[in-house]
């Protein structure tokens, strides 16, 4: 008789295996007042950047000479700057670009770091040595100085190389932490039993080890948002980040900061959305926070609902 041998199922990992999971989350997150009104602010401001060029006459660079400076108005409703351009289509311009490179710097540097950190955690030996050190090399580096060197070189390369220079010095913290939470992950059960089972290591990597790390990265990627905004906010202030003829938040500030006690509405009105992104990101972050990770204080209610059920069902089976 001859023995057909068929390949066993892999164990589940522990995020798959917890289909509960997505209703405990998505509970914390509709109990977590601050991630709702979080929310809500951040999907105002998206609807107001990408909506608000949609109803107003004015092109952000059409200059209005009947109307220098002037204050708000039925017919400028953020008023003029010295050119006599409309600063409410400037406004939502300027926060336009801004959002779309916070996104993106978020999205390149989490991608980064979530494929550094975690190769450098899995296969251990040199490729750890060799990623940690170029981890440590680039932490030591004076981040804002190099760009404010590199960022004049590249004026023909518009903002998308911009965006690229944000990014390659924005992943590296999250790949340390990442990095340290896939050491411990590589010698749980299930990662053990893909690799007994052939599984190659990158596939273990993208199906067993990121999904496991995803809670952390998902937190990290919402606060990363609010830092790259404002990191291209103070490099364009200072003339290293979007240039003219185009705008964001950062060089609507610079460009009215020395007239905001004359003319207010040439700076506060960015000022004004600024702050008040950066404050619903981070009440998302910590809203997140909370809701993905089981060790907050948010998370022990849930702890002890469960441990109060699971003790009741005991009793009752006796």
């Amino acid at each position: 008789m001859t023995a057909v041998l068929t390949e066993a199922p892999l164990p589940a990992a522990p995020v798959a295996a917890a289909p509960g999971r997505l209703r405990i989350v998505l509970r914390r997150l509709l109990a977590a007042k601050g991630v709702l009104v979080g929310g809500v602010i951040v999907l105002l401001l998206f609807l107001l950047a990408f909506g608000g060029p949609l109803i107003t006459k004015w092109d952000y660079a059409t200059p209005d000479y009947l109307a220098l400076r002037q204050p708000p108005s039925a017919e400028h409703w953020f008023g003029t700057n010295g050119l006599g351009q409309d600063v409410f289509a400037q406004t939502v311009r300027g926060l336009q670009k801004s959002l779309v490179i916070g996104l993106l710097v978020a999205v390149f540097s989490t991608v980064v770091a979530s494929l550094v950190g975690a190769c450098a955690g899995y296969f251990g030996g040199w490729t750890d040595r060799a990623l940690t050190f170029l981890v440590d090399l680039l932490l030591v580096f004076p981040s804002f100085l190099i760009i404010t060197i590199i960022s004049p070189k590249l004026k023909g390369a518009g903002w998308v190389a911009f965006v690229f220079l944000l990014a390659a010095f924005n992943w590296m913290i999250t790949a340390r932490v990442i990095r340290s939470m896939t050491r411990s992950l590589r010698e749980r059960e299930f990662v053990r039993a893909a690799q007994f089972m052939g599984v190659h290591s990158l596939r273990i990597i993208v199906r067993h080890i990121l999904p496991n790390v995803a809670s952390f990265l998902i937190t990290d990627a919402t606060v990363a948002v609010g830092g790259a905004v404002m990191s291209e906010t103070a490099l364009s202030y200072f003339g290293f980040g979007v240039r003219s003829p185009d705008v964001s938040l950062g060089t609507l500030l610079a460009a009215g900061t020395d007239q905001a006690p004359v003319f207010p509405w040439l700076f506060y009105f960015a000022a004004g959305l600024l702050v008040l992104f950066v404050l619903a990101i981070n009440l998302i972050g910590d809203g997140l926070r909370d809701a993905l990770d089981p060790t907050t204080e948010a998370a022990r209610p849930a702890r002890t609902a469960r441990t109060a059920r699971t003790a009741r069902t005991v009793r009752s089976t006796k």
